[in-house]
């Protein structure tokens, strides 16, 4: 409406400017000669006719040298002589020749010569629309950033019409074609014209449109109109206003634990709608993105792409959501952000974990079988089939694995009765592997102990014991040890011993022994003689401390061994006063090798102890006498002369064959009477002789006869007690007759593998045995009194029936 309101004042103020211009032409004209001619026409074009308007004969005009009086310039017009016409002598442009004047008249002076006379002709050249609008130039580049309010205006250089000299033909209006964003106001500024603006009336958008295209067209007065167009680029300049957009709506991602180091998750992308640094888009974790996430994940800040940057494990979380952010590189960074679902793939990668929840470490032997154990559980932190456990016990012990009513416990039962003397400790190994594709597998092992229960005796390293012990021991001295063990432990297996002493018999001999009841040593409070005592046995009993306790006892047989410790006793010759000295009476007529008289002698000890050898010490003629070294006997050694003296004294040694001998000595004088003294003598001796020669010989017999008895009850009683017996002890008196006749008293005995034999000293045949001798020296019966050979007979009766008597006892 402005616009429209406009161009009708315009037009009005044309025709007022026509009216004046008009009358003042009028008043011109009545002065000079006026031609109007249009621009543009050909040449050759007549103006007018000069001569006739002038009143001028055009006969006299060539000769009058009728001229144009005109500039060097090349002139428009021309003057025909001939007809008196003007012409136009060049095309003419009215633009050209008065640029931009409203009213372009050329003045022109004529000259006639012969009368002189100027006349004036004035030419005006009529505007012709000939030319179109022109713009400065053909494109105009605006930039305009998009965050401009709409209502600002942009002034834009007016085109150009050379046709502008008349109102009609100049510039009348512009358009602009037709957008959304912008409007044209045109701006009148008188002689200058209009010029157009651009008005932006809706915001720009980069991002909608980053450049408008708009034509502005400048329209003149013409019928037909002639147009003239500018193109108008408007760039619109970038405003970080946009946000980093990402391309999708949400991201979700597969990932499988245990994923190499560097490996790319995945890629997210975002786009920014604005330029440059506005719309360049960097990529980083939300805010809120924890420190534990940044160290398992990294975001590549230029591509976007996830990166795994530690250790996932799916035991440790199955699921993560990350929040990616997108910002520009604005001065003021705008930024987006995005929730990125990390879901973890689980692989059989934990093996089965075995925790003992609940344990006993020693279990009695005696716990019946389904006695608990110790309790386990069992843990694989894999999912599905790769944590499911199987659990079993792979070595052969005496437990069984059970399961719980509770998935994933189970129970260590005993399967069998325990015996801790077979085995103490057992290392139960507990397998545990899951169901993977490959699975894994964990083992566990516990160590169970079993407790000791008091359910074992004392057991003897030996049984029966047997000992040796020499004679004269000292009083109060350990003699020997016994020792038992105990298969059980602690309490139960600590043992203290002691000696039984339940019965008369047993009190008899265990009256002076005493043990130390820790260690099984035996000590005796007196010292033991072999002539006394050989042999004897008792009972030890070892118990235990367990609750109850248990014991056992062995047998304990004592053997005492004899030392040398009695010297001979010289039992003949023994004299009134009780010295070892004797007076014997011989013929001197005997022969050689006659029997003088036999020592006597015996030792209380046994064996090489008691073995009695005879040597003469002193001798009045060597070469009389002889002494046998074994029996005692005295033998001449030749017939007697007569130089020989009636007396000899001989000096004999008896000693044992103990390591330290010990001796004693007697004297025997040998007195040489003549054969009727002696013959006398003998007579006596004879009758004596007989009748000790039947007793005795009757005696022998009897004495023979019950040996014989007893030694085939003995036979019996052996071979019944052998076949009784399961142990390898045995125990025999024998008494084997010697190579030259001599009875050799010997105790022969057995222990394991071990036979032992005591022997005494040799036994002549017809010889007799003193009172206390134990059998252990030879004795000469006494040729001189028959009484005393009786006596002697006797005594040997009764030693015979008592070695008899102790041999049995000693064989039960």
């Amino acid at each position: 409406m402005e616009q429209r309101g406009r161009r009708t004042w315009m037009e009005r103020w044309i025709c007022v400017a026509f009216m004046v211009a008009l009358l003042t032409f009028r008043g011109e004209a009545s002065a000079q000669i006026r031609y109007s001619i249009s621009e543009e026409v050909k040449e050759g074009s007549v103006v007018g006719n000069i001569a006739k308007d002038l009143g001028i004969d055009k006969a006299t005009l060539k000769d009058r040298e009728y001229r144009i009086v005109g500039s060097s310039t090349e002139p428009l017009f021309r003057l025909n002589m001939d007809d008196g016409l003007l012409y136009v002598s060049r095309k003419m442009d009215r633009e050209e020749i008065c640029e931009r004047s409203n009213a372009c008249i050329i003045n022109l002076k004529t000259v006639l010569e012969n009368p002189l006379e100027i006349h004036y002709v004035a030419i005006e050249v009529l505007d012709v629309n000939d030319h179109s609008p022109v713009f400065p130039e053909k494109e105009k580049r605006l930039e305009i950033f998009e965050s401009t309010s709409p209502g600002a205006r942009f002034q834009l250089q007016p085109a150009r019409d050379p046709d502008g000299g008349h109102d009609t033909f100049s510039i009348q209006l512009y358009r602009l074609s037709q957008n959304d964003h912008f409007r044209l106001e045109v701006k009148d500024r008188g002689e200058d014209g209009k010029i157009p603006v651009l008005y932006l009336h809706k915001p720009l958008d980069k991002e909608t449109a980053r450049s408008h295209s708009l034509l502005l067209t400048a329209v003149d007065g013409g019928k037909p109109a002639k147009t003239g167009t500018m193109g108008i680029i408007v760039n619109v300049l970038d405003v970080n206003d946009n946000m980093p957009v990402f391309a999708k709506d949400s991201y979700a991602a597969v990932l499988n634990e245990n994923s190499r180091i560097g490996t790319t998750i995945m890629q997210v992308n975002a786009t920014d709608l604005d330029d440059g640094l506005n719309g360049e888009v960097v990529y980083s974790f939300g805010n809120n993105v924890n420190t534990k996430l940044r160290k398992l994940f990294e975001v590549d800040s230029t591509t976007g792409e996830i990166i795994v940057k530690g250790l996932i494990d799916f035991e440790a979380k199955d699921r993560y959501e990350i929040d990616i952010k997108a910002s520009d590189k604005g001065p003021v960074p705008l930024e987006t952000e995005k929730s990125v679902i990390i879901t973890i793939v689980d692989l059989n990668d934990n093996a089965p974990e075995i925790e003992v929840t609940s344990f006993s470490r020693a279990i009695p032997e005696n716990s019946k079988p389904g006695t608990t154990v110790a309790l386990i559980s069992v843990n694989d932190n894999d999912s599905g089939l790769n944590g499911k456990v199987i659990c079993y016990i792979s070595e052969d012990v005496p437990f069984t694995l059970t399961p719980s009513l509770q998935e994933n416990m189970y129970s260590i039962v005993t399967k069998v009765l325990l015996d801790r003397e077979h085995q103490s400790n057992y290392d139960v190994t507990i397998i545990a592997k899951d169901a993977g594709e490959q699975p894994l597998s964990s083992e566990k092992t516990i160590s169970v102990t079993v407790s000791d229960v008091n359910d074992n005796s004392p057991a003897f390293s030996t049984s029966p014991y047997t000992f040796y012990v020499i004679e004269n021991n000292v009083a109060g001295a350990s003699l020997f040890s016994v020792s038992a063990r105990d298969c059980d432990e602690g309490d139960n297996a600590l043992i203290s011993y002691s000696i039984q002493r339940n019965g008369d018999e047993h009190k008899t001999f265990t009256s002076f022994l005493n043990i130390n009841s820790e260690k099984g040593d035996i000590l005796a409070l007196k010292s033991f003689d072999f002539e006394t005592l050989k042999t004897f046995h008792f009972q030890v009993v070892a118990t235990d401390s367990g609750t109850p306790p248990l014991s056992s006892n062995v047998t304990v047989n004592v053997f005492i061994l004899d030392q040398n410790d009695n010297a001979p006793v010289i039992l003949y010759p023994v004299s009134s006063n009780g010295s070892a000295e004797g007076v014997e009476e011989i013929p001197r007529n005997v022969n050689a090798g006659h029997l003088v008289t036999k020592v006597r002698a015996y030792d209380a000890d046994i064996g090489y102890n008691g073995w009695l050898l005879f040597s003469l010490q002193e001798v009045t003629d060597h070469s009389l006498f002889g002494l046998d070294r074994y029996t005692g006997q005295i033998r001449t050694l030749r017939s007697f002369t007569e130089t020989d003296e009636a007396e000899h004294k001989l000096l004999i040694l008896v000693k044992d064959n103990g390591n330290v001998s010990l001796s004693a000595t007697a004297t025997v004088i040998v007195k040489v009477v003549e054969p009727k003294e002696a013959f006398a003598a003998s007579d006596v001796k004879s009758a004596a002789k007989e009748d000790e020669g039947n007793d005795v010989t009757f005696y022998l017999m009897i004495t023979l006869g019950s040996v014989s008895v007893l030694f085939l009850i003995s036979i019996i009683v052996l071979i019944a007690m052998q076949c009784s017996k399961t142990t390898d002890y045995t125990s025999k008196y024998l008494q084997e007759p010697n190579y030259d006749g001599t009875l050799c008293h010997s105790i022969q005995y057995r222990s394991g593998d071990k036979r032992y034999m005591l022997v005494g000293p040799r036994m002549s045949i017809g010889s007799t045995i003193a009172p206390g001798s134990h059998a252990n020296t030879l004795v000469l019966p006494d040729r001189r009194s028959a009484s005393g050979e009786v006596r002697k007979i006797n005594l040997f009766k009764r030693h015979f029936w008592y070695e008899c008597s102790q041999s049995l006892t000693f064989r039960s």
